[in-house]
């Protein structure tokens, strides 16, 4: 990996994870998402992401979640692929918001029955009494929505875009190979430079 190579981040994002989409055993488009609250308290989970939209990484979540919550308070967050098969990882840091309704829409009808109904039955980070709630839950819109499932107002996308990317290579004795772009004033080009691992 080189320098001159990196013009724009994303073409190389995609080959790497295309290169992990046949190595890692499952789930090589997970990627640990870090929001903060407002309060400056950091949280971080793993979710995955569905799609890349004009340079924008986009994963799907409840909007009355913890982490949607944090995002619509500061709308900032950072993004982690690590593929231990490739011991690569790729970190990125931006700006969130919303994807529209459209983008959501045509997603949400991509998805399995089970997962439709799963986004209308949880209610994703508050207390649940018991497995058996969340259940009782899934058969009632199971029975409510027979054939037609619409999506949640509530259940969407956002979008993730990136003033920062790293990519780092493992080197032999811990001599990474790291690189972090920031991006120019013109379109898809960014400036790479390479740091100390």
């Amino acid at each position: 990996m080189e320098l001159e190579a990196i013009i724009d981040p994303i073409p190389l994002f995609k080959k790497w994870l295309s290169e992990a989409e046949k190595t890692e055993p499952r789930d090589p488009n997970a990627m640990q998402l870090a929001t903060v609250a407002k309060n400056g308290m950091p949280s971080v989970r793993t979710v995955l992401l569905k799609d890349i939209i004009n340079g924008n990484f986009v994963f799907y979540t409840n909007y009355e979640s913890r982490k949607s919550n944090e995002i619509l308070d500061t709308s900032k967050g950072a993004i982690c692929f690590y593929w231990k098969s490739l011991n690569r990882q790729v970190r990125l840091v931006g700006s969130i918001k919303k994807v529209s309704d459209e983008i959501s829409d045509n997603y949400y009808k991509s998805r399995s029955r089970g997962s439709r109904i799963g986004a209308w039955s949880s209610k994703q980070s508050r207390e649940l009494d018991s497995r058996n709630t969340l259940m009782e839950e899934v058969k009632a819109f199971e029975a409510k929505y027979p054939n037609n499932i619409p999506r949640p107002n509530f259940w969407g996308g956002f979008a993730l875009t990136p003033i920062e990317f790293e990519f780092w290579e493992d080197g032999d004795f811990r001599l990474h190979n790291r690189f972090i772009l920031k991006p120019t004033e013109k379109k898809n080009q960014w400036t790479a430079k390479r740091y100390y691992p």
